[in-house]
Protein backbone atom coordinates (compact mmCIF):
# COMPACT_ATOMS: atom_id res chain seq x y z
CA UNK A 1 0.00 0.00 0.00
CA UNK A 2 1.42 3.36 -1.06
CA UNK A 3 0.72 6.61 0.76
CA UNK A 4 -1.17 7.79 -2.34
CA UNK A 5 -3.79 5.14 -1.53
CA UNK A 6 -4.68 6.81 1.78
CA UNK A 7 -7.88 8.80 1.24
CA UNK A 8 -6.83 12.37 0.49
CA UNK A 9 -8.87 13.82 3.33
CA UNK A 10 -7.26 11.55 5.90
CA UNK A 11 -3.75 12.26 4.65
CA UNK A 12 -4.49 15.98 4.90
CA UNK A 13 -5.81 15.48 8.44
CA UNK A 14 -2.58 13.73 9.40
CA UNK A 15 -0.43 16.47 7.89
CA UNK A 16 -2.44 19.34 9.35
CA UNK A 17 -2.37 17.69 12.76
CA UNK A 18 -4.82 15.72 14.83
CA UNK A 19 -5.29 13.83 18.08
CA UNK A 20 -4.57 10.10 17.76
CA UNK A 21 -5.23 8.21 21.00
CA UNK A 22 -3.51 4.85 21.44
CA UNK A 23 -6.36 2.56 22.39
CA UNK A 24 -6.10 0.30 25.47
CA UNK A 25 -7.21 -3.32 25.55
CA UNK A 26 -10.60 -4.06 27.12
CA UNK A 27 -10.66 -7.26 29.18
CA UNK A 28 -13.18 -8.90 31.49
CA UNK A 29 -12.54 -10.27 34.97
CA UNK A 30 -11.23 -13.51 33.46
CA UNK A 31 -8.77 -11.49 31.35
CA UNK A 32 -10.63 -12.35 28.19
CA UNK A 33 -11.17 -9.88 25.38
CA UNK A 34 -14.28 -7.74 25.85
CA UNK A 35 -15.41 -6.58 22.37
CA UNK A 36 -18.35 -4.49 23.63
CA UNK A 37 -16.18 -2.31 25.84
CA UNK A 38 -13.52 -2.16 23.12
CA UNK A 39 -16.14 -0.75 20.75
CA UNK A 40 -17.21 1.75 23.39
CA UNK A 41 -13.68 3.14 23.54
CA UNK A 42 -13.55 3.48 19.74
CA UNK A 43 -16.85 5.38 19.75
CA UNK A 44 -15.69 7.64 22.55
CA UNK A 45 -12.51 8.64 20.73
CA UNK A 46 -14.38 9.42 17.52
CA UNK A 47 -17.06 11.48 19.28
CA UNK A 48 -14.41 13.22 21.40
CA UNK A 49 -12.84 14.63 18.24
CA UNK A 50 -9.92 12.30 17.56
CA UNK A 51 -8.78 12.29 13.94
CA UNK A 52 -7.20 8.86 14.22
CA UNK A 53 -6.96 5.81 16.47
CA UNK A 54 -3.88 3.64 17.00
CA UNK A 55 -4.26 -0.03 17.94
CA UNK A 56 -1.81 -2.83 18.56
CA UNK A 57 0.67 -0.44 20.18
CA UNK A 58 2.17 -0.33 23.69
CA UNK A 59 -1.09 0.89 25.27
CA UNK A 60 -2.95 -2.05 23.71
CA UNK A 61 -0.41 -4.36 25.44
CA UNK A 62 2.29 -6.01 23.37
CA UNK A 63 1.24 -9.33 24.98
CA UNK A 64 -1.66 -9.54 22.52
CA UNK A 65 0.94 -10.97 20.15
CA UNK A 66 1.79 -13.83 22.52
CA UNK A 67 0.49 -17.13 21.07
CA UNK A 68 -0.93 -17.94 24.50
CA UNK A 69 -3.41 -15.10 24.06
CA UNK A 70 -3.67 -14.94 20.27
CA UNK A 71 -5.33 -11.54 20.40
CA UNK A 72 -3.41 -9.43 17.88
CA UNK A 73 -5.64 -10.28 14.94
CA UNK A 74 -8.98 -10.43 16.82
CA UNK A 75 -8.42 -7.11 18.59
CA UNK A 76 -7.23 -5.20 15.54
CA UNK A 77 -10.01 -6.68 13.41
CA UNK A 78 -12.58 -5.60 16.00
CA UNK A 79 -11.13 -2.10 16.31
CA UNK A 80 -11.04 -1.61 12.54
CA UNK A 81 -14.65 -2.75 12.14
CA UNK A 82 -15.76 -0.59 15.07
CA UNK A 83 -14.08 2.47 13.55
CA UNK A 84 -15.72 1.84 10.19
CA UNK A 85 -19.13 1.30 11.74
CA UNK A 86 -19.12 4.38 13.97
CA UNK A 87 -17.56 6.61 11.31
CA UNK A 88 -20.37 5.61 8.96
CA UNK A 89 -22.92 6.63 11.59
CA UNK A 90 -21.16 9.92 12.29
CA UNK A 91 -20.27 10.74 8.68
CA UNK A 92 -16.65 11.45 9.57
CA UNK A 93 -13.69 9.17 8.71
CA UNK A 94 -10.68 8.77 10.97
CA UNK A 95 -7.17 7.50 10.29
CA UNK A 96 -6.56 3.89 11.32
CA UNK A 97 -3.04 3.24 12.61
CA UNK A 98 -1.81 -0.22 13.57
CA UNK A 99 1.28 -1.10 15.54
CA UNK A 100 4.03 -3.04 13.77
CA UNK A 101 6.98 -4.56 15.63
CA UNK A 102 9.41 -7.43 15.85
CA UNK A 103 12.00 -8.83 13.42
CA UNK A 104 11.52 -8.05 9.74
CA UNK A 105 9.58 -11.24 8.98
CA UNK A 106 7.14 -10.53 11.81
CA UNK A 107 6.87 -6.84 10.89
CA UNK A 108 6.03 -7.70 7.29
CA UNK A 109 3.40 -10.21 8.35
CA UNK A 110 1.81 -7.68 10.69
CA UNK A 111 1.93 -4.95 8.04
CA UNK A 112 0.25 -7.19 5.48
CA UNK A 113 -2.46 -8.04 7.99
CA UNK A 114 -3.06 -4.35 8.74
CA UNK A 115 -3.48 -3.57 5.06
CA UNK A 116 -5.96 -6.44 4.72
CA UNK A 117 -7.99 -4.99 7.60
CA UNK A 118 -8.14 -1.50 6.14
CA UNK A 119 -5.53 0.24 8.26
CA UNK A 120 -3.95 3.28 6.66
CA UNK A 121 -0.53 3.30 8.34
CA UNK A 122 1.77 1.26 10.54
CA UNK A 123 3.48 2.72 13.62
CA UNK A 124 6.82 0.94 13.37
CA UNK A 125 8.48 0.10 16.69
CA UNK A 126 12.19 -0.66 16.62
CA UNK A 127 12.18 -2.21 20.08
CA UNK A 128 14.09 -5.47 19.86
CA UNK A 129 16.51 -4.07 17.29
CA UNK A 130 18.91 -2.75 19.92
CA UNK A 131 22.04 -4.19 18.35
CA UNK A 132 21.26 -3.28 14.74
CA UNK A 133 23.30 -0.66 12.89
CA UNK A 134 21.68 2.36 11.28
CA UNK A 135 21.96 0.63 7.91
CA UNK A 136 20.24 -2.50 9.21
CA UNK A 137 17.48 -0.45 10.82
CA UNK A 138 16.88 1.50 7.62
CA UNK A 139 16.75 -1.70 5.59
CA UNK A 140 14.09 -2.97 8.01
CA UNK A 141 12.06 0.24 7.61
CA UNK A 142 12.35 0.14 3.81
CA UNK A 143 11.01 -3.39 3.62
CA UNK A 144 8.11 -2.57 5.91
CA UNK A 145 7.35 0.61 3.95
CA UNK A 146 6.99 -1.49 0.81
CA UNK A 147 3.90 -3.01 2.42
CA UNK A 148 2.27 -0.11 4.31
CA UNK A 149 2.81 3.64 4.84
CA UNK A 150 5.05 3.98 7.88
CA UNK A 151 4.94 6.26 10.89
CA UNK A 152 8.43 6.27 12.39
CA UNK A 153 8.66 5.91 16.15
CA UNK A 154 11.28 7.22 18.57
CA UNK A 155 10.51 5.26 21.75
CA UNK A 156 12.10 6.18 25.05
CA UNK A 157 14.64 3.67 26.43
CA UNK A 158 12.74 3.30 29.74
CA UNK A 159 10.03 1.26 28.00
CA UNK A 160 12.12 -0.64 25.48
CA UNK A 161 13.36 1.95 23.01
CA UNK A 162 16.93 2.82 22.08
CA UNK A 163 18.90 5.94 21.26
CA UNK A 164 18.78 6.63 17.53
CA UNK A 165 21.24 8.85 15.68
CA UNK A 166 20.50 11.95 13.65
CA UNK A 167 21.88 10.04 10.66
CA UNK A 168 19.27 7.34 11.12
CA UNK A 169 16.44 9.86 11.11
CA UNK A 170 17.90 11.65 8.12
CA UNK A 171 18.01 8.33 6.26
CA UNK A 172 14.47 7.47 7.31
CA UNK A 173 13.22 10.73 5.80
CA UNK A 174 14.50 9.53 2.41
CA UNK A 175 12.06 6.59 2.45
CA UNK A 176 9.14 7.72 0.29
CA UNK A 177 6.43 5.81 2.14
CA UNK A 178 7.28 7.34 5.52
CA UNK A 179 4.41 9.74 6.23
CA UNK A 180 4.94 10.82 9.84
CA UNK A 181 7.18 10.40 12.88
CA UNK A 182 6.06 9.99 16.46
CA UNK A 183 8.70 11.39 18.81
CA UNK A 184 8.65 9.91 22.29
CA UNK A 185 12.26 9.87 23.54
CA UNK A 186 11.28 12.07 26.53
CA UNK A 187 14.40 14.06 25.72
CA UNK A 188 14.66 17.51 24.14
CA UNK A 189 18.00 16.84 22.41
CA UNK A 190 16.76 13.66 20.74
CA UNK A 191 13.47 15.26 19.77
CA UNK A 192 15.42 18.04 18.06
CA UNK A 193 17.43 15.46 16.10
CA UNK A 194 14.21 14.26 14.48
CA UNK A 195 12.89 17.74 13.75
CA UNK A 196 16.21 18.77 12.19
CA UNK A 197 16.34 15.61 10.07
CA UNK A 198 12.88 16.33 8.66
CA UNK A 199 13.76 19.98 8.04
CA UNK A 200 16.98 19.15 6.22
CA UNK A 201 15.38 16.39 4.16
CA UNK A 202 13.18 18.87 2.34
CA UNK A 203 10.12 16.72 3.15
CA UNK A 204 8.62 18.81 5.94
CA UNK A 205 5.40 19.14 3.94
CA UNK A 206 5.14 15.36 3.57
CA UNK A 207 6.34 13.98 6.91
CA UNK A 208 4.13 15.09 9.81
CA UNK A 209 5.68 15.46 13.26
CA UNK A 210 3.73 14.03 16.19
CA UNK A 211 4.54 14.22 19.86
CA UNK A 212 4.63 11.19 22.10
CA UNK A 213 6.61 13.08 24.74
CA UNK A 214 4.24 12.68 27.66
CA UNK A 215 6.44 14.93 29.79
CA UNK A 216 6.20 17.85 27.33
CA UNK A 217 2.95 17.49 25.37
CA UNK A 218 1.65 21.05 25.42
CA UNK A 219 4.99 22.78 24.93
CA UNK A 220 5.71 20.45 22.00
CA UNK A 221 2.45 21.59 20.40
CA UNK A 222 3.17 25.28 21.00
CA UNK A 223 6.76 25.37 19.75
CA UNK A 224 7.87 26.59 16.35
CA UNK A 225 11.26 25.36 15.17
CA UNK A 226 13.34 27.54 12.85
CA UNK A 227 16.14 25.43 11.38
CA UNK A 228 18.74 26.71 8.95
CA UNK A 229 19.23 24.30 6.06
CA UNK A 230 20.91 24.40 2.66
CA UNK A 231 17.53 25.48 1.31
CA UNK A 232 17.23 28.34 3.78
CA UNK A 233 15.43 28.54 7.13
CA UNK A 234 12.71 25.94 7.48
CA UNK A 235 9.97 26.52 10.04
CA UNK A 236 8.34 23.40 11.45
CA UNK A 237 5.83 22.52 14.11
CA UNK A 238 4.81 19.36 15.87
CA UNK A 239 1.29 19.24 14.53
CA UNK A 240 -0.42 16.62 16.67
CA UNK A 241 -0.08 13.86 19.20
CA UNK A 242 -0.12 10.06 19.02
CA UNK A 243 -0.34 9.31 22.68
CA UNK A 244 -1.37 6.76 25.25
CA UNK A 245 -2.03 9.76 27.48
CA UNK A 246 -4.72 10.91 25.06
CA UNK A 247 -6.56 7.60 25.48
CA UNK A 248 -8.04 9.22 28.60
CA UNK A 249 -9.78 12.61 28.83
CA UNK A 250 -9.70 12.63 25.02
CA UNK A 251 -12.32 15.36 24.58
CA UNK A 252 -10.10 17.82 26.43
CA UNK A 253 -7.02 16.66 24.51
CA UNK A 254 -8.71 17.36 21.17
CA UNK A 255 -9.78 20.80 22.41
CA UNK A 256 -6.28 21.58 23.61
CA UNK A 257 -4.79 20.60 20.25
CA UNK A 258 -7.24 22.88 18.44
CA UNK A 259 -6.35 25.73 20.79
CA UNK A 260 -2.63 25.28 20.12
CA UNK A 261 -3.22 25.08 16.36
CA UNK A 262 -5.36 28.24 16.36
CA UNK A 263 -2.58 30.13 18.14
CA UNK A 264 -0.05 28.83 15.65
CA UNK A 265 -2.11 29.79 12.60
CA UNK A 266 -2.78 33.26 14.00
CA UNK A 267 0.85 33.85 14.96
CA UNK A 268 -0.47 34.95 18.34
CA UNK A 269 1.58 35.17 21.54
CA UNK A 270 1.35 32.16 23.85
CA UNK A 271 -0.76 33.02 26.91
CA UNK A 272 0.87 32.39 30.28
CA UNK A 273 -2.15 30.30 31.21
CA UNK A 274 -1.26 27.75 28.52
CA UNK A 275 2.26 27.38 29.88
CA UNK A 276 0.77 26.78 33.32
CA UNK A 277 -1.60 24.24 31.79
CA UNK A 278 1.40 22.52 30.20
CA UNK A 279 2.82 21.72 33.61
CA UNK A 280 -0.55 20.58 34.89
CA UNK A 281 -0.82 18.11 32.00
CA UNK A 282 2.69 16.83 32.79
CA UNK A 283 1.77 16.38 36.45
CA UNK A 284 -1.41 14.52 35.52
CA UNK A 285 0.55 12.29 33.16
CA UNK A 286 3.07 11.50 35.90
CA UNK A 287 0.25 10.14 38.05
CA UNK A 288 -1.54 8.15 35.35
CA UNK A 289 1.66 6.81 33.78
CA UNK A 290 3.41 6.13 37.09
CA UNK A 291 6.55 8.16 36.47
CA UNK A 292 7.49 7.68 40.13
CA UNK A 293 8.05 3.96 39.49
CA UNK A 294 9.67 4.28 36.05
CA UNK A 295 6.31 3.83 34.28
CA UNK A 296 5.69 0.33 35.61
CA UNK A 297 2.03 1.13 36.25
CA UNK A 298 1.36 3.10 33.06
CA UNK A 299 -1.15 0.72 31.48
CA UNK A 300 -3.02 -0.04 34.75
CA UNK A 301 -3.06 3.73 35.36
CA UNK A 302 -4.81 4.33 32.04
CA UNK A 303 -7.22 1.51 32.84
CA UNK A 304 -7.97 3.01 36.24
CA UNK A 305 -9.06 6.34 34.74
CA UNK A 306 -11.24 4.53 32.20
CA UNK A 307 -12.65 2.27 34.93
CA UNK A 308 -13.68 5.27 36.98
CA UNK A 309 -15.46 6.72 33.96
CA UNK A 310 -17.28 3.43 33.30
CA UNK A 311 -15.56 2.29 30.10
CA UNK A 312 -13.76 -0.67 31.67
CA UNK A 313 -15.11 -3.07 34.27
CA UNK A 314 -11.68 -3.36 35.91
CA UNK A 315 -8.01 -2.60 35.39
CA UNK A 316 -7.02 -6.13 34.38
CA UNK A 317 -4.03 -6.67 32.09
CA UNK A 318 -3.02 -9.83 30.26
CA UNK A 319 -0.04 -10.06 32.61
CA UNK A 320 -1.60 -10.70 36.05
CA UNK A 321 1.46 -9.17 37.71
CA UNK A 322 0.79 -5.82 36.04
CA UNK A 323 -1.09 -3.60 38.48
CA UNK A 324 -1.16 -0.13 39.95
CA UNK A 325 1.99 0.80 41.85
CA UNK A 326 1.84 1.64 45.56
CA UNK A 327 0.34 5.09 45.97
CA UNK A 328 -0.60 5.44 42.28
CA UNK A 329 -4.36 5.43 42.88
CA UNK A 330 -3.91 8.21 45.41
CA UNK A 331 -1.85 10.19 42.91
CA UNK A 332 -4.63 9.83 40.34
CA UNK A 333 -7.07 11.05 43.01
CA UNK A 334 -4.84 14.07 43.59
CA UNK A 335 -4.53 15.17 39.97
CA UNK A 336 -8.26 14.69 39.37
CA UNK A 337 -8.99 16.98 42.33
CA UNK A 338 -6.30 19.47 41.35
CA UNK A 339 -7.09 19.71 37.62
CA UNK A 340 -10.76 18.95 36.99
CA UNK A 341 -10.48 21.09 33.82
CA UNK A 342 -8.23 18.40 32.30
CA UNK A 343 -10.91 15.73 32.57
CA UNK A 344 -13.99 15.11 30.43
CA UNK A 345 -16.14 13.22 32.95
CA UNK A 346 -19.33 15.15 32.17
CA UNK A 347 -18.98 14.51 28.44
CA UNK A 348 -18.42 10.80 29.06
CA UNK A 349 -21.32 10.49 31.49
CA UNK A 350 -23.67 12.05 28.95
CA UNK A 351 -22.78 9.61 26.17
CA UNK A 352 -21.54 6.39 27.82
CA UNK A 353 -24.89 4.52 27.61
CA UNK A 354 -24.94 5.03 23.83
CA UNK A 355 -21.32 3.97 23.42
CA UNK A 356 -21.93 0.79 25.45
CA UNK A 357 -25.28 0.06 23.81
CA UNK A 358 -24.22 -2.97 21.76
Amino acid sequence: MHRSEIPAGLLETLRKGTAIPAIPLALDADRRFDPRRQRALVRYYIDAGAGGIAAGVHTTQFEIRDPRHGLFRPVLTEVSAAIDGWCARRGRPVLKVGGVCGPTAQALEEAEFLVSEGYHAGLLSLAGHGEDSDEELLAHVRKTAEVIPVIGFYLQPAVGGRILSYEFWRGLCEIENVIAIKMAPFNRYRTFDVVRAVAESGRADEIALYTGNDDNIVVDLLTEYAIRTSRGIRRLRIVGGLLGHWSVWTRRAAELLREARDLSEAGAPIPQALLTLAQEVTDANAAVFDAAHNFEGCIPGIHEVLRRQGFLAGIWCLNPEEDLSPGQAEEIDRVCRSYPHLTDDEFVAAHLPEWLSD
